[in-house]
């Protein structure tokens, strides 16, 4: 892979996108090599949390790079170009099926597609330049893409979520911070370093409580009543528990 780059040390995982001279724009190796990456972590017990950050672009992602995907997905049969979309879009469903926390760090722009990594991560942590834009709508396609219509409600609420959505402009840091989007804002040097702290301390905690902490709140952010939020905790807490359990009897 040279589209991202995968680094990890000890339990965590850097993943880096690698077009610099594209502000880290997808094109269609890069799709390739992010859906071979989502994949691999399925699976993966080695590494517990995921750091995704833009290198040395000069910003975070600026979406798809219309230059060759644009052209090679207008000139599809609408069923192939539909795939095309649909291969897109479930990235972001993969960044949330992967066990490990992803801590989304963002300097500069994060526009369309790189607006969605950031909604899919599960911590985001930005520098002082980072902003947003819900670019689709502003190239004459919808607003509501790549999972922006599903992410950016739950995150800030829908009367400012639509705002954006349907005008595509831009969400600066401050903006981020004060809708509740993001956690912290920190130099653009200190970002990496930021998020390894926090990362640090998630590596610290239990594997499989770590891993079903996410899959709760997955699975509690559309439940339909507290009772079903309930139920998913309940059914974590006490596997949890049985597992320490087994495990203390193991060690005397």
């Amino acid at each position: 892979m040279d589209k991202i780059i995968y680094k990890q040390k000890d339990k965590i995982g850097y993943l880096t996108l690698n077009r610099p001279d594209k502000y880290n724009a997808f094109d269609k190796e890069m799709l390739c090599e992010f859906e071979e990456f989502i994949t691999a972590r399925i699976y993966d017990n080695t590494v517990s949390v995921i750091i995704l950050d833009g290198g040395d672009a000069k910003g975070f992602c600026a979406g798809l790079d219309m230059q060759t995907l644009g052209p090679e997905i207008f000139a599809m049969q609408p069923a192939d170009a539909y795939n095309a979309q649909a291969r897109l879009s479930r990235m972001m469903l993969g960044l949330r099926r992967i066990p490990q926390p992803i801590i989304c760090c963002v300097h500069g722009a994060a526009a369309g597609i790189g607006f969605s990594l950031a909604m899919a991560s599960d911590i985001r942590i930005l520098a002082e330049d980072a902003k947003f834009s819900a670019a689709y709508i502003n190239i004459g396609l919808g607003g509501a893409d790549m999972a922006s219509s599903y992410f950016l409600p739950r995150l800030i609420g829908s009367g400012r979520a639509n705002e954006f959505l349907l005008t595509g402009n831009w969400l600066t840091a401050k903006e981020a911070m004060d809708l509740g989007f993001a956690s912290r804002i920190v130099p653009k040097e200190k970002i990496i370093e930021t998020a390894t702290e926090l990362a640090k301390v998630m590596a610290g905690k239990n594997p499989l409580g770590l891993r079903m902490t996410k899959e709760a709140i997955n699975i509690n952010i559309d439940a339909g009543g507290l009772e079903a939020c309930l139920q998913i905790e309940d059914r974590n807490q006490m596997m949890l528990a049985f597992g320490m359990h087994v495990n203390q009897e193991k060690k005397e």
